[in-house]
């Protein structure tokens, strides 16, 4: 957004014009929080002309996003 020279409120007014209905509060609060889903993240992308995203941009960032190496707990009744 920042390199596009949008701000929060410019978001705001971009979603609601599209019919999603945000906040300034709510948008900082996402965005601060750091955790928002994926459909919210398109819906922005998309407001702000983006129409195409290189994952390779950001390979060395993937890596803090990564599953943990863990292995998910199963419940007595799905083994």
């Amino acid at each position: 957004m920042v390199k596009r020279g949008f701000s929060n409120a410019d978001l705001v007014e971009l979603l609601n014009e599209i019919g999603i209905e945000e906040t300034k509060a709510s948008i900082d609060s996402k965005i601060s929080r750091g955790s928002f889903s994926a459909t919210f993240l398109l819906q922005c992308l998309t407001v702000i002309g983006c129409r195409k995203l290189e994952i390779g941009d950001f390979e060395t960032q993937l890596f803090m996003v990564a599953e943990p190496n863990e292995p998910y707990n199963v419940s007595k009744n799905e083994k």
